[in-house]
């Protein structure tokens, strides 16, 4: 069994003119960050491994959800992973080593979106109903995926065990 986490980065900004590769996070993004960190070692869910998108928003969301955790690895950057396609970003998780028993992806949508809803063929109807009608900024979904090695990762092989939102968290956070 093998754990992969999901997480959509948090609120972002637009500024005017900036491209979207450096578009860093809204206010709003930065209070959901540390929430979401926090959740993950309040509920164990702690990885081994995080790769994270070279986007500066996605930069920004693991530096302030890892922030003061010593129980995070750090993170590795991936290219491949901003504005890539649920196929691109599954081959990604494949090439992840046997070492590695919880992987945690922080991505973009609409591939990280696309990817849970391919992999997901088990877990509570209603968290899996909720995923599928909206994926927003900041959430953050837990899979357990029925493969001994990363590269046997292939649809269906997945149970939903949480998806987690920042307003879950906290009313004001988004």
């Amino acid at each position: 069994m093998r754990r992969l986490i999901l997480l959509r980065h948090t609120k972002s900004d637009w500024p005017n003119g900036m491209v979207d590769r450096d578009r860093p996070l809204a206010e709003r993004g930065r209070r959901a960050a540390p929430l979401m960190g926090r959740m993950l070692i309040d509920r164990g869910f702690v990885p081994d491994k995080v790769l994270v998108s070279t986007a500066e928003r996605t930069v920004e969301t693991w530096a302030l959800a890892s922030a003061g955790l010593i129980q995070f690895p750090p993170a590795t950057p991936e290219p491949r992973i901003y504005e890539a396609a649920p196929h691109v970003l599954a081959n990604v998780i494949r090439e992840t080593g046997d070492d590695v028993r919880t992987l945690l992806l922080v991505g973009h949508n609409p591939g990280i979106e696309a990817l849970a809803c391919n992999l997901i063929a088990d877990g509570p109807p209603d968290l899996r109903q909720r995923l599928s009608r909206k994926y927003p900024t900041g959430g953050l979904a837990v899979i357990d995926c029925a493969v001994e090695r990363w590269t046997q990762l292939s649809a269906g092989c997945g149970t939903l065990v949480a998806f987690v939102v920042p307003r879950d968290l906290d009313p004001e956070a988004e």
